[in-house]
């Protein structure tokens, strides 16, 4: 989503506890569109598992839509205490929850109760932003310590937050004997941002979630989660397939290209071609077929990958549709651009309207549709389900 200067990507990274399917942590984002604002929580249900994912999934709902209402802080926080169950014995709350509510501007405000400490990552450094304590004075909360704080982001900034899974990993073990320090996470989280100056926050989540994963022997003792929020330039890719309706546009379709800032992908030989004699550049083809439904990809100056045209986006098109946090992508034509959008905010599709003879053979299957279909059913998908901002142009 646009913010005035930047992008704002959002993700959160999750591990079941070992041998649950179900998993406590609870992540939600949602978008208030007419105030232009984000709302996102993680609320950690007490122990793991089934009830667990219940009493977060309501804790979360809760803080979700009492924030989306304005309702300030303290209101929400009295609200949800009074209404979470409290545990008989140990006498604490079924569930814990962060929620970071952004405003138009980039205004951020951060409310937690009983999660690690939320940090912000700004200029390679952990930033203060004036950390706030409240007790609440309910019957229920009573003694219970909520943080709070309000700032500016700036471009570049990062927001982490996590369950306890993360900070409590590798508790008891030699290298970790009192578990993975919240010190130790942020010296983590610091080296992946200084080894990677642009990595995204997909990939330090995961990286996070990962380390965590190993300090407990691959045998995860509670359920971890890490959400990241990283203020950003967005990230763009323009997908090219199919020649122009007219040849004497092939001109203009090259310049596009050409001026294009971001990753560009031409799909289709045809496409490749008219670019490389516009630009006289050479294409040089590769032999490896890493993928046996698709021939191999290659390669030019001034664009990032070639791939083959219909059948390579058709496989696009089903990867998408089929896609989960458990999906492994490999490197053959489809896969690659994949990942490519994945790692993409705002994605351009140019496609040509001249038909091509050999998409209309009836001894084709009938889901290879012609490459406007295509390509007007991956940028549906993207939008709904990866809510990419998407540009489709006819040439």
């Amino acid at each position: 989503m646009s913010r005035q200067e930047f992008f704002i990507e959002i993700n959160c990274q999750q591990r079941n506890h070992h041998g649950e399917r179900i998993c406590g942590d609870v992540f939600m984002q949602k978008r208030v569109k007419e105030e232009n604002r984000i709302v996102v929580v993680l609320s950690d249900g007490m122990g793991h598992g089934v009830k667990a994912n219940m009493l977060a999934t309501l804790t979360a709902t809760m803080a979700m839509n009492f924030t989306a209402e304005h309702k300030d802080f303290e209101k929400i926080a009295e609200i949800i205490m009074k209404t979470l169950p409290v545990c008989s014995v140990r006498k604490i709350s079924y569930a814990t929850f962060t929620i970071v509510d952004i405003e138009v501007g980039g205004v951020i405000n951060i409310l937690e109760y009983d999660n690690p400490e939320t940090f912000i990552v700004r200029n390679n450094q952990v930033f203060d932003p004036g950390w706030q304590y409240m007790f609440l004075s309910s019957e229920k909360g009573e003694d219970k310590e909520l943080r709070s704080c309000s700032f500016v982001a700036e471009k570049e900034d990062r927001i982490i937050f996590c369950s306890d899974g993360i900070v409590q990993s590798g508790l008891g073990t030699d290298s970790f004997p009192f578990g993975w320090e919240r010190e130790q996470l942020i010296d983590f989280t610091l080296k992946e941002i200084k080894g990677n100056s642009l990595i995204s926050a997909q990939e330090l989540g995961e990286h996070i979630v990962k380390k965590a994963y190993q300090n407990d022997s691959y045998e995860l003792k509670d359920d971890a989660s890490c959400a990241v929020i990283y203020f950003r330039d967005p990230r763009k890719l323009l997908i090219c397939t199919g020649p122009p309706y007219e040849e004497v546009n092939d001109k203009v379709y090259a310049k596009k290209v050409a001026d294009f800032v971001g990753k560009k992908v031409l799909c289709g030989a045809t496409t490749a071609d008219i670019i490389a004699r516009e630009w006289e550049k050479t294409i040089v083809d590769s032999f490896d077929f890493i993928d046996p439904e698709l021939p191999p990809i290659s390669y030019m100056d001034g664009v990032d990958l070639i791939t083959e045209g219909i059948l390579t986006l058709t496989k696009v098109l089903n990867l998408l549709k089929d896609f989960n946090k458990n999906t492994m992508l490999d490197k053959g034509p489809a896969g690659l651009i994949v990942n490519m959008i994945l790692q993409s905010d705002e994605i351009d599709f140019i496609v040509g309207t001249r038909i091509n003879i050999a998409h209309q053979d009836p001894s084709l299957p009938v889901d290879l549709e012609i490459r406007r279909t295509v390509v007007k059913r991956i940028a549906a998908i993207l939008e709904e389900k990866f809510l990419k901002e998407v540009k489709v142009e006819f040439i």
